[in-house]
């Protein structure tokens, strides 16, 4: 069973932006599969892409065009991921822009897509040429989530969050919206992101105002994340900024860009740990912090390893407080420690003192704690200083399920 997880569909409303989400049969199961995000005016933008060394033809073409600073339009497929397709599947890409920006009456380096769904599969041209052209005649302030729809592919629920902020005495609004359930996993290299994020506001902000944004806020957020270990071929995160709002233009150094900084980047991390909750079979999220390591990445490597772990993740599924596959998972991640200084505390209570396991004296509290749905693993090297987080899913029968019949 996977987390179950109620999300009321409360009117979302973005000044100076609009959106669709429209079905053109790229879906098995005729849902929406075809989006688009426009504002009204040229916005400031940022974005991150995939570290994968394999990239979709959208992916190709969106880094291109976002290293501008300047964007107008996202047309996002879901069904279909673009991806391994050659020649074509670039050909395609820039043809959905191109009918984007007809349609508005723009100028198409302003737009980039996005696609998710099989790889490796030739895209129904025909199809997504008609879809996109119903898309951007259909275009609502009051779309939001109808375009979300469109960009889903194995999610159990809509995934979205909004935030209101003022700044220089003006209101700002912030909102997201991301899709993403499978093939989630961090990459340390920025730009990058997992899977398919928007996140839109009508604040004035410069280029490079954004960019820090995504700095502080991904290594927090969807950098933190994983689920099963794999980097997907399209992962894309859009960040724009219309300027409607009115407020001073914000830029790294301005008084008021912590505070809206600190505004996206609550709404990523939102949006990255609804991800993780809807993990393809999940029924667990479990919070890794990694405290007194020799280094930064000695840290991450203990953090990333336990979490991509299949014997810890199927042990978190299981409920099993037992530390042993913890402790064996530390001991291969390359990181520096003396697996004799160790504490390891499930919650608030103590499984390893200084190297050896004492789940035995506390089992019942340490079995009542993997038992929730959310727990955190808190890990001591006493090393040094350094910290690392991430936050995972568990791995389960349905996992397997679920993944086994990812073509039939």
């Amino acid at each position: 069973m996977r987390v179950k997880v109620k999300v009321a569909k409360v009117p979302i409303r973005v000044p100076g932006f609009r959106f669709a989400g429209v079905r053109c049969g790229l879906k098995e199961s005729r849902k929406r599969d075809v989006a688009i995000i426009a504002s009204d005016v040229p916005a400031a933008a940022a974005a991150a892409f995939t570290t994968n060394r394999v990239k979709a033809a959208p992916v190709l073409v969106g880094m291109e065009r976002a290293k501008a600073g300047r964007l107008q339009a996202v047309v996002i497929n879901s069904g279909n991921a673009n991806a391994y397709t050659g020649r074509d599947g670039l050909a395609v890409a820039r043809e959905v822009c191109a009918i984007v920006a007809r349609e508005l009456g723009i100028n198409d380096r302003l737009v980039i897509p996005s696609s998710t769904g099989r790889i490796g599969v030739p895209v129904p041209r025909d199809r997504v040429r008609t879809g996109v052209r119903d898309a951007a005649r259909q275009l609502s302030p009051d779309g939001f989530h109808q375009a979300l729809e469109g960009i889903m592919t194995t999610d159990a629920f809509p995934k979205f969050a909004t935030e209101g902020v003022v700044i220089d005495g003006h209101e700002i609004t912030i909102a997201g919206m991301t899709k993403g359930a499978g093939m989630i996993a961090p990459r340390m290299t920025l730009p990058h992101a997992t899977n398919l994020t928007y996140v839109l506001t009508d604040a004035r902000a410069t280029p490079a105002a954004l960019r820090r944004v995504l700095n502080v806020a991904l290594p927090q957020s969807f950098n933190a994340a994983v689920v099963d270990g794999d980097t997907s071929t399209n992962d894309t995160l859009v960040l724009m900024a219309n300027g409607l709002a009115g407020n001073r233009q914000l830029t790294p150094s301005s008084r008021a860009f912590p505070e809206f900084c600190a505004a996206v980047t609550r709404i990523l991390i939102g949006l990255a740990r609804m991800v993780v909750k809807d993990g393809e079979g999940a029924t667990k999220m479990i919070d890794i912090h990694v405290h007194g390591a020799r280094t930064v990445r000695d840290a991450e490597r203990v953090a990333d390893t336990i979490a991509r772990s299949p014997l810890c993740k199927t042990a978190f599924f299981g409920g099993d407080p037992y530390t042993g596959r913890i402790v064996c998972a530390m001991g291969y991640s390359g990181a520096v420690f003396d697996p004799q200084q160790v504490d390891i505390y499930l919650d608030d209570v103590q499984v390893v003192r200084r190297g050896h396991e004492i789940v035995g004296r506390v089992e019942r509290r340490a079995a009542a704690v993997v038992g929730r749905p959310e727990f955190t693993l808190l890990i001591h090297l006493h090393a040094g200083n350094a910290a690392a987080y991430r936050f995972t899913s568990d791995l389960s029968l349905d996992y397997v399920r679920f993944n086994s019949a990812y073509r039939t």
